[in-house]
């Protein structure tokens, strides 16, 4: 507490009053309190204060004031005049409060509430609260902004083998490198894991140039972001995709163009990793369509809506030898969907595996049905199971098991995989086609020659088949390469002991060419289309 006489001229202090300002009451005695002034505050503060008191009689409110140190602080100040009985002011009472360690408990609990412990960055709430700010003002302006979603690539593969604590220094150094990249205005702000924010308001009123301003922010961020990055004693490298959705050009939520930006994020992950991709209207109709098929899938399995139809594969002499099983799915409300839609979908959603699981089951039970039929239990049943499938670690036993609670003959089953099998892991894959191979499983390589294949690990496989792919059959009589590689493949299988066939063979021509070429096996619309069970065994026991 001070006191002062009616010009402000302190008269005495109490021993807080020393604590808080250094200033001892003989330093303090006949000066005024602009021995405590800041600085922060211009005539028109003071001026307002003074107003007050002479109108009220007092005054209360926050102000900033200065220690002998120097150090400026906060303080929480009363001011009370005191008069005589003729109603004249002959003293002021001042009482005041530090203020400095609430404003810093304050500053504390704002940080916690607004920004990522681990980054120092803005945090998602922050992020909200800036881009709503950015929204109004691009609306008012009518100037767009852009919302940069960055995500690191594979980061979760890299923090489970650098361990978390190495982990979360690359993400502290990602987060420096975005704050590097923007400028002054724009903000980065971490919203979560490896996800990371860039916001850049009141661009352009054009989109295109909006677009393009924020391209440009974005490949500088993803160049800085390619770099190498120090860990410890190690250089560890990675990189980003980046989804970019503009904003301000219609009324919307805060939440949507972080949506889209979400969106397009992924869109770039799905074209490679390592770059941009902007929000395209349409992506959300295709994503729309994405969440309802999947559903519909979902209850495809649980309500067994799935069945396969077979097709021929033909000797040269016209004998049918086997079929290869096909999966369709009949949905009762979009009919007869195509495996080219639903079954990259099943890929991705690891809905592969249950179907995978019930296409052979069910190819095996058919085998053990045709064994029992003269005309039809010469044939053999190609299944196709697809790489997720085939790697899991129970592969082998789930085969097995199939075929002995079927009844099927093993040496009429064949597994037809694609080279994609091969990528990982290949040591596995021969341990395990040994395993099948043992039991009289057979092994065909489908669509050989559109993927990637080692001769090292080719010879190795206990392969029986090469299936040409259809693609090289389409136009082999008019485009050399695709004849080059089918005449490959046919010399590459007969140097290996394997035999071929060749897939979406649809003219007699094709079917001669490939002959010529030492290729006796065919598959295709020249023979027989796909066909459900009973027209198939009607078709068979016909020829």
């Amino acid at each position: 507490m001070f006191i002062t006489n009616a010009e402000s001229v302190i008269l005495q202090v109490n021993k807080a009053f020393t604590e808080i300002t250094g200033y001892t009451a003989e330093q303090a005695f006949g000066k005024t309190p602009r021995l405590l002034g800041s600085g922060r505050h211009d005539a028109a503060f003071y001026a307002a204060m003074w107003q007050a008191i002479k109108r009220t009689g007092e005054w209360h409110g926050e102000i900033w004031n200065r220690r002998k140190t120097g150090e400026v602080y906060p303080e929480s100040l009363d001011i009370s005049a005191v008069r005589n009985q003729d109603g004249a002011v002959t003293h002021y009472v001042g009482s005041f409060r530090d203020l400095t360690a609430t404003k810093a408990a304050e500053e504390q609990i704002e940080s916690l509430a607004f920004s990522d412990l681990l980054t120092g960055l803005p945090n998602r709430r922050m992020l909200m609260v800036q881009l709503q700010q950015g929204m109004i003002a691009s609306e008012h302006d009518k100037r767009q902004g852009a919302l940069l979603l960055v995500d690191i690539d594979n980061f979760k593969d890299l923090n489970d083998a650098l361990g978390h604590d190495q982990g979360d220094l690359l993400l502290q150094q990602f987060g420096e490198r975005l704050s590097a990249c923007a400028k002054e205005g724009e903000t980065v702000a971490r919203v979560g894991g490896d996800e990371f924010v860039v916001l850049l308001t009141q661009l352009a009123s054009s989109s295109l140039e909006a677009a393009m301003y924020a391209e440009t922010v974005a490949n500088r961020i993803l160049a800085a972001l390619r770099q190498p990055y120090r860990l410890g004693a190690s250089d560890i490298s990675c990189s980003a995709s980046i989804g970019v959705a503009l904003f301000g050009a219609r009324h919307e939520d805060t939440v949507e163009p972080l949506k889209r930006a979400e969106l397009a994020m992924y869109e770039a992950k799905a074209h490679g990793r390592n770059t941009l991709r902007f929000y395209d209207p349409q992506m959300q109709e295709a994503v729309n369509a994405r969440v309802a098929m999947e559903a519909a899938l979902r209850q495809a399995i649980e309500t067994h809506q799935f069945v396969l139809h077979y097709q021929a594969q033909v000797s040269d002499q016209g004998r049918i030898t086997g079929v290869e099983a096909l999966l369709r799915w009949p949905d009762p409300k979009r009919g007869m969907v195509s495996p080219a839609e639903f079954i990259p979908l099943a890929e991705a959603t690891g809905l592969i595996l249950p179907i995978g699981n019930w296409v052979l089951e069910a190819a095996c039970k058919q085998l053990a049905q045709w064994a029992r039929q003269s005309g039809l239990a010469h044939l053999t049943v190609a299944v196709n199971v697809s790489a997720k499938q085939f790697h899991q670690s129970d592969f082998v036993d789930q085969v097995l098991i199939t075929l002995a609670r079927t009844g099927a003959n093993p040496t009429r089953l064949k597994i037809e995989l694609t080279e994609s099998v091969l990528v990982a892991n290949v040591e596995d894959v021969i341990a395990k086609m040994n395993a099948l191979k043992g039991r009289g499983v057979g092994f065909s390589i489908d669509d050989f020659g559109t993927g990637y294949s080692s001769l090292s690990y080719l010879k190795r496989l206990p392969l029986d088949q090469l299936k040409i792919d259809q693609g090289f059959i389409r136009d082999i009589l008019i485009d050399p390469n695709d004849a080059a590689i089918a005449r490959m493949v046919v010399a590459l299988a007969e140097s290996l002991g394997l035999a071929v066939i060749a897939e979406g063979v649809e003219t007699e021509v094709q079917r001669d060419f490939l002959a010529g070429l030492g290729c006796h096996n065919y598959q295709g619309y020249l023979f027989q289309k796909p066909l459900p069970i009973a027209e198939f065994e009607a078709f068979v026991l016909r020829v």
